[in-house]
């Protein structure tokens, strides 16, 4: 009876220890960022128009601009889909059109080509320097940066290049740093789309040109940028 006992028992405790001991699995703890901002880069790529053209002036060609920065995020409510944003970047804008700006820096004469004269090349372009201030409006969460949005503003910028170039038969005209420009230059501004590829539309609120007259006109022509931007994280 004692042998049989001592079997059961040593029987009993080998089945016990050679059982496999289960380890829990460890999970690894994940920070949540809930206090996120959508700190983004941008690039667009625009075509480019005139408001409050005068008389007889109209575009040709292509006219296309440019513009990158980098805008920081200011989240103004619990969820973060509401904020306010603001950076600095660089815009480049060209206008073909049929306007030969001719004479100098300091005094400029403006006239609309005659439709029968045979040019080359007309058109003038800018360099400024932004500060965009935004509104913004999107659908973003801690978990992901795919989210639609509405983006709207106004612009400042400074000029900081101009040129236009009038080239014929009969004139090759350059000018650079023209006085008649608008050296301060402001619009407002919208875009809007899904995740990075949204359309953007700029509509200048001050003329491009400040003193410039064309047949005793007072030339008010505004810049107006519709197109592409991509916002990168």
């Amino acid at each position: 009876m004692r042998i049989f006992l001592s079997c059961f028992l040593f029987i009993s405790f080998s089945s016990l220890f050679s059982q496999e001991i289960e380890v829990p699995e460890i999970v690894p703890f994940v920070k949540v960022d809930s206090l996120y901002r959508e700190d983004q880069f941008y690039f667009a790529v625009t075509y480019n128009l005139l408001a409050n053209k005068p008389a007889g002036l109209t575009q040709n060609k292509f006219s296309s601009g440019f513009k990158a920065g980098f805008l920081r995020d200011m989240p103004i409510n619990k969820s973060r889909t509401i904020a306010i944003a603001t950076g600095i970047g660089l815009t480049y804008n060209n206008f073909n059109e049929n306007m030969a700006i001719t004479g100098t820096a300091q005094n400029a004469v403006y006239n609309i080509i005659n439709s029968n004269e045979n040019y080359n090349k007309n058109k003038f372009t800018q360099l400024a320097f932004d500060v965009p201030i935004e509104f913004r409006w999107r659908t973003s969460t801690y978990q992901s940066h795919k989210f639609w949005r509405i983006y709207t503003g106004i612009k400042f910028s400074y000029l900081l290049y101009d040129k236009s170039v009038f080239n014929s038969g009969n004139s090759n005209v350059e000018i650079k740093g023209n006085n008649d420009f608008n050296k301060f230059q402001y619009g407002a501004y919208i875009s809007s789309g899904y995740n990075t590829i949204n359309l953007y539309a700029y509509y200048g609120l001050n003329p491009l040109f400040n003193s410039a007259t064309i047949n005793g006109q007072k030339l008010d022509m505004r810049s107006v940028n519709l197109g592409l931007i991509f916002y990168i994280l």
